[in-house]
């Protein structure tokens, strides 16, 4: 099931109606948040306003972010995908309790952390919530549930904004929920936004 949890009461309507989906092909997806040694590696570039070879990689704009996962053979995950991986078959808002698996404004010091630091989820994937915003590959249409495919969903065809997933250090409880949206023109970066890869 894809949407706003059933006992989350801090869902909006960008989040609704909750729509089972299936995902037709089996896919990896990176374990954390891309790090800044890893992308530094592959693209030459430093961009990152936190320092360290372990923290998340940040102020990435989509298109940037798709290139690196392109040069490393992957791409980045759909929204379904990454709903689907970031769930790890738990119907809940969250994996576990907010602070245990997540970096968010009330814990972070209002900065990035090393990935791997909190409790991973069910499929062993640290950083799902918190630390970086996550950029997926669909454009961003805050009613694209009421129409989406009920197979392989991709996101609508065209649009202004990209989509991204999963909270970070910069947001509070209501940010870091496995069904949160929120969109950024995928020419623009943040220091509290980054991304992981998929592999088919």
């Amino acid at each position: 099931m894809m949407g706003c949890s059933p006992d989350d009461e801090e869902g909006s309507e960008i989040e609704t109606p909750a729509h089972q989906v299936k995902i037709t092909k089996g896919f990896w997806i990176g374990q954390t948040p891309v790090t800044q040694a890893a992308f530094e590696r592959v693209s030459g570039l430093s961009p990152s306003g936190f320092k360290g070879a372990m923290l998340p990689v940040e102020n990435v704009s989509w298109h940037e972010a798709q290139e690196y996962c392109q040069a490393v053979g992957m791409r980045l995950p759909t929204e379904a995908e990454w709903e689907y991986a970031a769930r790890a078959g738990n119907t809940s808002a969250r994996h576990g309790p907010l602070d245990a698996v997540a970096w968010h404004q009330d814990n972070s010091g209002s900065r990035t952390h090393e990935v791997g630091q909190k409790q991973p989820n069910g499929y062993g994937l640290y950083d799902m919530l918190g630390n970086v915003w996550e950029w997926t590959a669909d454009w961003y249409d805050e009613r694209y549930y009421g129409s989406s495919p009920a197979t392989d969903p991709r996101g609508p065809l065209s649009g202004e904004s990209r989509t991204l997933r999963g909270g970070s250090w910069d947001v509070d409880s209501w940010g870091v929920r496995v069904s949160n949206r929120v969109m950024l023109a995928p020419d623009d970066w943040d220091a509290d936004i980054g991304f992981r890869c998929v592999w088919e």
